[in-house]
């Protein structure tokens, strides 16, 4: 394997992380409400289970509230089950044509439980990133021992991927320090 072969695999697979992450990290409540708090959302609609946001429109018109609008008010039902059924601890309101969610605020206990979680996901990103780290220096001395490349190459090809492990690194606890700082703001 080439040493640009070997540094595309592993920096794929680090920005693959990061956009884990990235998504994990909007599923944590802040203090504010956010269309990201219902994603993880399935409804039974028409024999199967769709996300809602392929049945309805999310918005947020007040930092407290999430307004949900079905596309086909006759899954109106169904939206608010799936809020129910989904575990997140919300409580829908209807009023026969939109589907409302007011989010309370967060006490400190929560939020500082909220930011225990951040460090937990970015952790295991940076876990998974020095994985690739590991998995793309095998590679290197792999190619190297194989004769594909020269030991130049190979110590060249090793100090790149820990340059991109130390960029993908800060990004995700630079995307950690945002998220707890919103998760503290009142």
């Amino acid at each position: 394997m080439q040493a640009d072969d070997i540094l595309l695999d592993v920096e794929d697979r680090m920005q693959k992380a990061v956009a884990k992450l990235k998504k994990e990290l909007t599923g944590i409540r802040t203090g504010r409400a956010n269309p990201g708090l219902v994603d993880s959302v399935k409804v039974s609609v028409y024999g199967s289970e769709m996300p809602l946001k392929q049945v309805a429109t999310v918005a947020c018109p007040e930092p407290t509230q999430i307004v949900i609008r079905p596309f086909d008010l006759g899954t109106l039902k169904d939206i608010e089950k799936a809020i129910i059924a989904s575990d997140l601890g919300y409580t829908p309101n209807s009023d026969g044509r939109v589907v409302r969610i007011n989010i309370p605020p967060l006490s400190t206990e929560v939020r500082k439980k909220m930011v225990a979680r951040i460090k937990e996901l970015t952790e295991e990103a940076k876990v998974a990133i020095r994985n690739v780290r590991r998995d793309g220096n095998k590679m290197t001395d792999a190619a190297e021992k194989n004769k594909e490349m020269s030991e130049d190459e190979r110590d060249a090809t090793k100090e790149e991927i820990q340059t991109l492990t130390k960029k993908y690194e800060d990004e995700t606890t630079e995307l950690a320090k945002n998220r707890e700082k919103e998760v503290m703001e009142n």
